[in-house]
């Protein structure tokens, strides 16, 4: 059952995605953002971390869920570290993710030769 609801959420934001690509001048990079910011915003308010803990990867892997751990973050470290807390939790607990994508992408680029195009 926990694959079918992490299916259906995932699922959901990238229908969610396709139909803003498909039916607004959007730009893939300002729907990134705005998946990110929408994650930020949806946790300040309390709606994200029910959802996450109720879809679990569907809803923490996706762009959605780095604003999460992005705003989960701030919060734990504003509640440790006061107000030096709003600017190093964010980085602190999504560290490790950064990491990986810098670390996986350098590795992908040495392995693989571009292509020109046409």
């Amino acid at each position: 059952m926990e694959y079918l609801r992490a299916f259906l959420v995932g699922g959901l934001f990238c229908v969610l995605g396709q139909i803003l690509i498909d039916k607004t001048k959007l730009t893939p990079a300002r729907i990134l953002v705005t998946y990110v910011v929408a994650g930020v915003v949806l946790t300040a308010v309390g709606l994200y971390k029910p959802i996450a803990d109720w879809a679990g990867a569907g809803a923490t892997v996706p762009l959605t869920g780095f604003g999460y751990t992005l705003a989960k973050g701030v919060q734990e470290g504003v509640a440790e570290h006061g107000l030096l807390g709003a600017i190093t939790g964010g980085i602190t607990s999504t560290a490790g993710g950064i990491t990986a994508a810098i670390f996986l992408g350098v590795l992908v680029a040495f392995l693989c030769k571009p292509k020109p195009k046409g």
